[in-house]
């Protein structure tokens, strides 16, 4: 097969190149898109990672493609049903990142509860006072995790670890966790309505665009906390921005955004003027949540660690290999 792997770093490609004995695999650097599927119109596979868009017009620009394994566990890059309509199978990478994803829910949440990057700031500008850093503890508060796959149920045990209390929402729920890991599952008002924090852990759907909007956030506790590292669109951003602004939120953590694309490739344009240590943040200088104080925003790299990032291309090698078996794995559908 003709394989083309988008948006890979270097030190990626060896993971990929142990399937050039039996293919031909090249491997990209930049994301695919429409302007630029035409230069790979030969590939019968290929494998994208969230960045990349694979639309009609990236479609109709690689006729032979037989196969799209995304390098994620979401889709919603994916035109899923326009795939299904042309027969091209679609994968993702559903496990490598349950604990990975679950630790850095915690992260977000313990530089907001012991406001760890005001401390580390003060300090580094030679301050060495607690005053104005009181935080709180997580030991008794209610978690409230909406959405209990392999991410939520990681994140309830960590939170069970801390002592809170935990209260879950799920379309398919697990009563034999709950009874393991001593939580309860409760319907989205009752979470909304008693949860001191809630973290986010579903996937980007018709269903999901926006369920955390003005209407939901009325129905929060004053002071509530918001964590979000599922995808940037579960959020209505204007009504999340409003809400801290009046405290109805008193604070977000937040892996994702509506518009990460877009905010990649302006941060791409800058590096290539910038060092390439340019921190992050200045680049995103004028989205409004990342300008607020009491909003902690990361570059959606919760997954990235080492150990979950070689998962998840050992298990793009694999669903290649099993595909050309006949024997598709992890292949995701319309209807999910």
């Amino acid at each position: 097969m003709n394989i083309v792997f988008f948006d890979v770093e270097k030190w990626e490609r060896d993971s990929f190149e142990v399937l050039q004995e039996e293919h031909s695999v090249s491997c990209i650097e930049e994301p695919l898109r429409a302007g630029n599927a035409e230069e790979h119109a030969a590939a019968e596979a290929i494998s994208i990672f969230i960045y990349s868009k694979v639309d009609r017009e990236a479609l109709d620009a690689m006729p032979d493609l037989k196969l799209i394994t995304s390098r994620s566990t979401g889709f919603d890059h994916i035109d899923i049903k326009e795939c299904e309509r042309r027969g091209i199978t679609v994968c993702n990478c559903p496990d490598y990142g349950g604990n990975t994803v679950a630790e850095h829910v915690f992260g977000l949440l313990l530089m907001i509860s012991h406001r760890l990057e005001e401390a580390v700031e003060r300090t580094r500008k030679g301050g060495f006072s607690p005053r104005g850093l009181q935080g709180f503890d997580l030991r008794g508060k209610t978690l409230g995790v909406v959405g209990a796959g392999d991410i939520g149920m990681a994140v309830i045990r960590i939170a069970r670890g801390f002592g809170m209390d935990v209260l879950a929402f799920d379309i398919k729920p697990d009563e034999g966790a709950a009874h393991e890991l001593e939580f309860d599952y409760v319907d989205m008002d009752h979470l909304l309505r008693d949860a001191d924090i809630i973290t986010l852990h579903v996937p980007a759907s018709s269903r999901t665009r926006h369920l955390i909007g003005a209407e939901a956030f009325e129905k929060m506790k004053d002071g509530v906390v918001l964590i979000n590292t599922a995808r940037g669109d579960v959020v209505d951003i204007r009504a999340l921005a409003r809400a801290l602004a009046e405290q109805k939120v008193a604070a977000a953590g937040l892996d994702v955004l509506p518009y990460e694309p877009v905010i990649r490739e302006e941060a791409e344009l800058l590096r290539s003027v910038y060092e390439e240590n340019q921190d992050l943040s200045s680049l995103l200088a004028n989205e409004v949540l990342v300008r607020m104080k009491n909003v902690v925003v990361t570059p959606h790299s919760a997954f990235n660690t080492r150990e979950a990032v070689q998962r998840i291309l050992d298990t793009t090698v694999e669903n290649v290999r099993r595909f050309v078996e006949g024997k598709p794995v992890n292949v995701v559908t319309d209807t999910q």
